[in-house]
């Protein structure tokens, strides 16, 4: 029998809460399976086995804290025809007696091998055949029993048609189920920092304290820049280039004129420190909570290589599967906040970086324009920035070079 512990998953970590189990006691595992898919205070990732064998034994349950090497579970080297030959006799046995342990689309065959029995017996008013969506998590499955939901009629969205836990969610927020009463008399609801929200929270309460931020901002004319989107759509409808793409670009052409706000202090030494690779953050809201996802080497890439990057970190964040080295490490952060419909803002620093720029939405006002009032397309912009890293000439310089980008996209196109 092989202990499997949690390996260390780098970048300082020494714990990760267990989300959700891959696999089951009795399940057949093989190398390089993912076995079990844990939140660190970086990202949600999933562990794969190092071994192949049968699950003898799981260590913790979903929503423990695990430490780094402490035991995760168990795998015996059984023979895995024989462990298979054992599996398909169980399922014989549990559906000639009509258990319900079954998990809804539990076959036959070597498909089964990725599919775990669920703890809880299905619901009895919602029988589901094998061509039903499948449920491989016992966790995912009581949490649809208990808010009674039919997992039958959810559309699922893991790979092989496998509902996850994210889909179940969704289904109770659609059917507007009130939530449960607090179990205490105040009606306090208490939420733990754990994981992705406990990092940005001491990430963010560092930065008040360490750094002395100032916010700088202006009002600009993005009627050319939406209009030179749409151009560049145009010309290469595949290349997806949004406005958050153009933003980034901005970004990295200006950081190339003022590498001063590409830095970082490095406080043991006394030392400001200019790094010579933009390595791009930009801020997304997740279900896990507030992440910064980072696009290294933003400098050497072409518009449409920046747009791809950002459309791919985009995405893991959504689904809560980008990598902990891509949460890390960034020189620069763009906030996009007026995704929220909001004007302004002035955001903390992303501790250890020297500044980030924010942009507010972008909405019709009345704007001089060509000697005569018009309805124009403006946005506010503002730059907070550490004060011990530059001073206001730098970050003005930077911000009007921003946004003269912004109404003169001609200007950027010189810098692409």
């Amino acid at each position: 029998m092989t202990v499997f512990r949690l390996p260390d998953l780098g970048e300082g970590l020494t714990e990760a809460e267990v989300i959700e189990w891959k696999v089951a006691v009795g399940d057949v595992v093989a190398v390089d399976q993912a076995v079990v898919e844990v939140e660190t205070a970086k990202a949600a990732v999933e562990v794969p086995s190092p071994v192949a064998g049968t699950v003898t034994k799981l260590y913790a349950e979903a929503g423990a804290v695990v430490e780094v090497g402490a035991p995760l579970l168990a795998v015996g080297g059984d023979d895995g025809q024989d462990a298979e030959a054992r599996r398909q006799e169980r399922y014989r046995e549990e559906e000639r007696a009509g258990s319900g342990n079954v998990l809804v689309g539990y076959g036959t065959g070597t498909a089964r091998r990725s599919r775990r029995r669920a703890a809880a017996p299905a619901p009895a008013e919602a029988p589901a055949p094998v061509e039903a969506p499948r449920v491989i998590s016992p966790v995912v499955r009581r949490l649809a029993g208990d808010n009674g939901i039919d997992v039958g009629a959810i559309t699922p969205s893991g790979p092989g048609g496998i509902v996850l836990r994210k889909d179940v969610e969704a289904a109770i927020a659609a059917a507007s189920r009130p939530l449960p009463e607090p179990q205490d008399e105040t009606g306090e609801v208490r939420v733990p920092l754990r994981g992705v929200r406990r990092a940005m929270a001491d990430k963010l309460s560092r930065s008040r304290r360490e750094i002395p931020d100032a916010t700088t901002w202006v009002d600009v004319d993005a009627t050319a820049l939406l209009r030179f989107r749409e151009r560049i759509g145009r010309a290469d409808p595949d290349a997806g280039v949004g406005t958050l793409a153009l933003l980034a670009r901005v970004c990295v052409a200006g950081l190339r004129r003022f590498p001063e706000l590409n830095a970082y202090v490095d406080t043991e030494r006394q030392e400001i420190v200019q790094v010579p690779r933009i390595h791009l953050g930009f801020a997304a809201q997740t279900e896990r909570g507030l992440v910064v996802p980072v696009v290294r080497d933003a400098q050497r890439m072409t518009l449409a290589e920046l747009a791809a990057a950002l459309r791919e970190r985009t995405d893991e964040a959504r689904d809560g599967r980008t990598a902990p080295e891509n949460l890390t490490g960034g020189t620069f952060t763009l906030n996009n906040y007026g995704v929220y419909g909001v004007d302004g803002s002035t955001p903390i620093i992303n501790h250890p970086e020297a500044a980030m720029l924010g942009v507010g939405r972008i909405t019709e006002r009345p704007w001089a324009h060509k000697g005569k009032v018009r309805l124009r397309k403006v946005a506010q912009l503002s730059l907070t920035f550490d004060h011990r890293v530059c001073d206001g000439g730098a970050a003005g310089g930077f911000l009007r070079f921003v946004a003269d980008c912004v109404e003169r996209p001609e200007v950027l196109v010189t810098h692409m």
